[in-house]
Parts: C-alpha cells; structure tokens; sequence
C-alpha cells in the first residue's frame, strides 16, 4: 500500500517537475536575451565617448577637402544624430549585418570569422591544459591542507592570480628571448606542408598560451581546493571509511565527484570571460586573434568593428553564463528540486 502511494505521488509530481524546468529555461532564456540586449546599447553608447575623430584619423596624411569630409561622414553616417545611429545599428544588428569596418572597409562578420579561430584555438588550449592543472593540484592541496606542498601551490597559486596577465607575458618574453617567436602565429619561411605549419603554430603558442594558463589555473586551483576542504568532514566520507574503504578509493570516488561540480560550473562561467579578456595577451605577442583586432580597432576608433567584437565577446559571456545555470540546475539535485 505504501509502496503503491509513493509511485502515485511521484507520477504526480513529474509534470510538475516538468513544468517547472521549463519555466527556469525560459526566465534564464529571457534573462540571457534581456543582457545581451542591455550590452548592446551601453557597447553602442560607451564606444562614442572614446576620444578621437574616426573621420581625421582615416584622412591623416591626406589632403582632403572640406567638401571630402562630408562626404565621408555621410558615408559611414556619422554625421546622424545618435538616436539615428542607434537605431541603424539595431536594426543591421537584428538581420545579421554588423556593419562595415572603417579601417578595413570589409565586412565586420567577416573580420571577426577570421580571427575567431586563433582566439578559440588560444583559449581553448589555455583552458584545457588550466582545467586539468588546476583540478589536479587543488585535490592535492585538500587532502594534504596544512603540508608543504598545500602552502608552496597555494601560494603560487595565489601569487599568479593576482598577478596582470601582459606584465607576465612580457616577462616571458624577456626570459625566453630567442628560444620562442616573440609574436604572431606563423612564420613565413616555413614549408607549406600540414606538419611544419602544425609544429609552427604550435611553436608560437607556446607562450601566449602559458601566460593565459599561468592566470587562470589559479582560479581553478583555489576553487577546488575550497570546495573539497568543504567536503572532508563529510558524514558519506566518515561512512565510507568506516566500510574498509581506502583514503585514495575515498578521495576519487566520494569526495572529488561532490566537490566537482563548482569547478565544473566556472569552467564555462570562466571561458567566456577569458575569450573577452585574451585583449592584452594578444597584443602583447601580436595573435592574430579577437583581442589584437580589438586593440587594433582602438586605435581609429573604428566604431563597427568595436562593436562587433564587444557584441560577440559579451554574447560569448552570456551563454556561457547559460550553460552554466542550466548544467549546475542538472547536476545538482538540491537546485532541481526548488
């Protein structure tokens, strides 16, 4: 009889469940699109207040009439007033169109597809390489807390976090000076078959990708180490000792797959910001990724094209930050059941 109202109780709750999942995909759905959009106005907005004349700054060193200037302002439609400009732009933005580069003169989607495949190869790898480093040293650091190797990692850890990521890689480039290229992702001398060019790459990733996973390890690091401090003196674990269990068989099985899952969730929360923050890493070794075409809009200022990377930089941080929510609300069943 128990075991007949229990079944029923739970076929009862199951479209509830149901229901409420949806609702939580479509407020953090709603919520996703709500930031973006906001992000896409203060973008549009703050990218003007930059200061410098995109219009002198394409002109410099040219003779150039009154009459040309006009011109030209009219054909990038600057000389609209700002709610005008705006509305252009949404509306460009809303069919796919990001507009045309000031100093390229090429489209802005085509821009950003070049370059978006050295960032992810950039950020991709840093990341994998930190993931790994970092989940395996701050398990470690838990299970032996208050050892030497807890305080020697911990402090590195801590040093490299609080440490900016140009200033580092320029001193990587001055301690490795003539043993790693200096910047950029290919030389020109190298043959044109898939294995040098592979091995050429890779050469020149080397230290842009070590300066990014100095950085970001850290986090990682620390984070795991936290969460499995905070799980040591578990009730499962004094349980799963007292049944003849070994301290390792302990470690893997019990302990670090409950104290995963914030590592888990920052992982993607800490992608997405690394994509928009490979700015100074990329400038400083001259990857020609997202972050120096960014560095190099800057300089005009070359409104479309800031624009366009802000767009996918921050809509890159948004998903992830979706992705994020969503896995914590599977993986966790105390998140579900709310």
């Amino acid at each position: 009889m128990t075991n007949a109202l229990s079944t029923a109780a739970a076929e009862l709750d199951e479209p509830r469940r149901g229901t409420g999942t949806a609702r939580f995909l479509l407020g953090k759905l709603g919520g996703a699109i709500g930031s973006l959009l906001l992000v896409v106005a203060l973008g549009f907005l703050l990218f003007r207040m930059i200061p410098g004349d995109p219009v002198t700054t394409l002109t410099r060193d040219r003779p150039t009439s009154p009459e040309q200037l006009a011109q030209l302002r009219a054909r990038l439609g600057v000389d609209q007033p700002l709610y005008r400009q705006f509305l252009d732009y949404l509306g460009g933005l809303l069919h796919g169109d990001l507009g045309t580069s000031y100093g390229y003169n090429r489209p802005v989607s085509a821009l950003i597809g070049e370059r978006l495949g050295p960032t992810l190869l950039l950020v991709g790898t840093a990341t994998v390489l930190a993931v790994a480093l970092g989940l395996w040293l701050g398990v470690r650091a838990a299970w032996r807390r208050g050892s030497l190797f807890d305080r020697t990692h911990t402090g590195i850890a801590l040093t490299l976090w609080s440490m900016p990521q140009f200033w580092l890689g320029l001193l990587l480039l001055i301690a490795t000076q003539g043993v790693f290229p200096s910047g950029g992702m290919r030389s020109p001398d190298t043959p044109p078959e898939f294995f040098p060019q592979l091995l050429d790459v890779a050469h020149h990733l080397v230290l842009p990708c070590v300066t990014l996973l100095a950085v970001i390890y850290a986090q990682y690091m620390l984070v795991m180490r936290s969460s499995l401090l905070g799980e040591m003196n578990a009730e499962y674990l004094t349980t799963a000792r007292a049944k003849g269990l070994r301290e390792d068989l302990v470690r893997r099985r019990h302990a670090v797959p409950n104290a995963l899952l914030p590592t888990v969730t920052l992982v993607f929360l800490q992608f997405g910001l690394v994509v928009s923050g490979t700015v100074t890493v990329e400038t400083v070794f001259s990857w020609p990724g997202l972050g120096l075409l960014t560095y190099e809009a800057l300089r005009v200022p070359d409104l479309p094209l800031l624009q366009g990377v802000f767009v996918v930089m921050a809509g890159s941080v948004i998903v992830m930050n979706l992705i994020a929510e969503v896995l914590y609300r599977v993986l966790d069943p105390r998140v579900r059941a709310q």
